[in-house]
């Protein structure tokens, strides 16, 4: 069972080409990379997932949002879904049992729930007030997520506003890893950008994880 990367990027296509910013963050150290693209047609993100992985270091898993279908396809490491996509336990009779399983929840409730689930990670959002998402759920706060943190076993992904500066008081709130979008993807220097937050984060003992 690998570790979870304390870094977890997710390259949104709000911010731009999802390949070019997927290359920008493997440069800059992102081993775990969620690529996200809503607007995208099957075709379209298929191809993109195709080209990323083909860009892809060895030790680089790529991760699709909600789309299990493509992630199965293009043999991707895994998928992430929402409360109202595909259920978890479908999404591992689809991906099977080497894959990375990623499930969001936006309150105790949820994550209580999402533990007994066959995934390998619980993403507990927002922690903080967020734009990238339309109509966000109500904000943890870091209060909320030491509560999530404190009720559940598996791997707890913190995702939702965080930006380097508070980082260390995310990960002390009981998150194994921390998924960033804005902070990394609306830099000048993506792949530097990347770089700052790993050198951050690796100051803090892993955890165990997928």
């Amino acid at each position: 069972m690998k570790a979870l990367p304390r870094l977890y990027a997710i390259a949104d296509a709000f911010f731009g080409d999802p390949v070019r910013l997927v290359t920008s963050l493997i440069a800059g150290g992102a081993r775990l990379i969620q690529l996200r693209d809503k607007n995208a047609s099957p075709r379209e993100l298929l191809d993109k997932v195709d080209q990323v992985i083909g860009l892809a270091r060895t030790d680089v898993r790529l991760i699709v949002n909600d789309r299990v279908d493509i992630a199965r396809i293009a043999g991707a490491a895994g998928a992430h879904v929402g409360q109202t996509d595909l259920p978890p336990t479908a999404v591992r009779s689809v991906l099977g049992p080497g894959a990375i399983v990623g499930f969001s929840t936006h309150n105790v409730e949820q994550a209580v729930e999402a533990d007994k689930l066959p995934i390998d990670y619980i993403a507990v959002g927002p922690i903080f007030p967020t734009s990238t998402k339309e109509n966000p759920d109500p904000v943890l706060g870091l209060e909320g997520l030491l509560k999530i943190s404190k009720v559940v076993h598996k791997p707890v992904v913190a995702i939702g506003g965080i930006r380097l500066e508070n980082a260390a008081e995310v990960l002390k709130a009981g998150a194994h890893s921390i998924a960033v979008i804005r902070d990394l993807l609306d830099s000048a220097d993506v792949q530097g950008r990347t770089r700052q937050w790993i050198e951050v984060l690796n100051v803090f003992m892993p955890r165990s994880g997928i």
